[in-house]
C-alpha cells in the first residue's frame, strides 16, 4: 500500500498498523475508512472515487473546529454559512457532531426527513436561508434518542454523508465537528484528502482553558496538514440588547496572544449577544432577523474576508 505524507500524519496521531501485518485487522481498524483498502492489500480505495466526484463539484471546503466544547461552534457555523449565502453563494451545511446535533434545530429543519432518491440522500433546505442540510437529527425517528454510537459506526455515517448525499454543485461546503480530536476529525480530513479541503476556522472563547485547548487543536491542524484559515473569538464581550454597547466577561489578550505565536489571523471577535441564541431556538439566524446589528456586520465581514482569500 503506497503512503503519502498524509497518510504518514494519520499513522502518527492513531499508531496506524498499515504497513504490519495487522493492517485493517487491528482493533484501530474498525473505525478507519481505509480499512477495506488495507485488507484488499493496497489498490484504490472503492468508495474514494465517488466520494472524489462528490466533492469535487463543491468548491471550497471548510471545517469549524475548537477543540473546547460550549464556544458557540455550532453557532458560528450555521451564521457564517448564512452569511455566505446572503452573499450569494451555494452553501451547505454537514454536521458532523453525531451524539450532540444542534444544526437541524438552528437551521429550521428539525423534525424533517431526509429523502433517499436514486442520487443518494437528499439534503434538507433550510426555509429561512436556502442552505443544504445534513445531520445525523434529520435521520433519527426521535429527536429525543439519545445516539450511543462507537467509533467505526460514526466514521461510517460521516463517509455517507459524504459519499451519497447528493450535494449538487456548492460554492462553500461547511462542516460543524464535534470538540476535540477524534474519530470525526481523523475521518473527515482523510476523506477529503483528494478533495483538498481548504482548511480549518477555528473558533474559542476568551477564557485560558478554552485557549490552551485550541491551541493543541492547531497543532493538530498542523500535523494533518490542514490549513488554519484563522481564528474567530466567540463571545470575546457582552453586548447589550438595549444600548448595543459591550464590554469584556472575560479577561482579555488571551487569544491576541495566542495568535501572535502561532502566526495566524483572527477572522473577527464576536461579542456575546442574546439576539444569536434567540434566532438560532426559533428556526432562524440573527443575520435576517437583526440585519443592521454589530454581530451581523461582523458575521458579514467574516465572510467577506473567507470568500476574498
Amino acid at each position: 500500500m503506497e503512503k503519502d505524507e498524509h497518510s504518514e500524519n494519520v499513522a502518527a496521531v492513531v499508531g496506524c498498523p498499515s504497513e504490519t501485518k495487522l493492517a485493517g485487522k487491528a482493533n484501530i481498524c474498525q473505525g478507519c475508512p481505509g480499512r477495506d483498502l488495507c485488507l484488499s492489500g493496497g489498490g484504490v480505495d472503492p468508495d474514494q472515487e465517488f466520494i472524489d466526484v462528490r466533492m469535487n463539484a463543491i468548491k471550497h471546503k471548510i471545517l469549524i473546529l475548537s477543540g473546547k466544547g460550549g464556544v458557540g461552534k455550532s453557532s458560528i457555523a450555521t451564521c457564517l454559512a448564512t452569511a455566505l449565502a446572503n452573499c450569494g453563494k451555494k452553501v451547505g451545511i454537514a454536521d458532523l457532531d453525531i451524539c450532540g446535533p444542534s444544526v437541524p434545530k438552528m437551521m429550521g429543519v428539525e423534525g424533517q426527513k431526509v429523502v433517499n432518491s436514486d442520487y443518494g440522500w437528499v439534503p434538507l433546505r433550510s426555509p429561512n436561508h436556502d442552505i443544504k442540510v445534513m445531520s445525523v437529527g434529520t435521520l433519527l425517528e426521535d429527536i429525543d434518542s439519545a445516539v450511543v454510537w462507537r467509533g467505526p459506526r460514526k466514521t461510517a455515517l460521516i463517509k455517507r454523508f459524504i459519499k451519497d448525499t447528493f450535494w449538487g454543485r456548492l460554492d462553500y461546503l461547511i462542516f460543524d465537528t464535534p470538540p476535540g480530536t477524534s474519530d470525526e476529525h481523523l475521518s473527515i480530513i482523510k476523506i477529503l484528502t483528494n478533495a483538498r479541503p481548504d482548511g480549518a476556522v477555528i473558533v474559542t472563547t476568551p477564557q485560558e482553558v478554552a485557549v490552551a485547548t485550541v491551541r493543541k487543536e492547531i497543532n493538530f491542524c498542523k500535523k494533518m496538514n490542514l490549513k488554519v484559515i484563522g481564528l474567530i473569538e466567540n463571545m470575546s464581550s457582552y453586548c447589550c440588547p438595549c444600548c448595543k454597547e459591550s464590554w469584556p466577561v472575560f479577561p482579555t489578550g488571551r487569544v491576541d496572544s495566542l495568535v501572535s505565536d502561532l502566526q495566524i489571523p483572527v477572522l473577527g471577535k464576536i461579542p456575546l449577544y442574546s439576539g444569536i441564541t434567540q434566532s438560532a431556538e426559533r428556526g432562524s439566524n440573527v443575520l435576517l432577523d437583526e440585519p443592521s446589528c454589530t454581530s451581523t456586520e461582523l458575521f458579514f465581514d467574516i465572510a467577506k474576508r473567507i470568500t476574498d482569500m
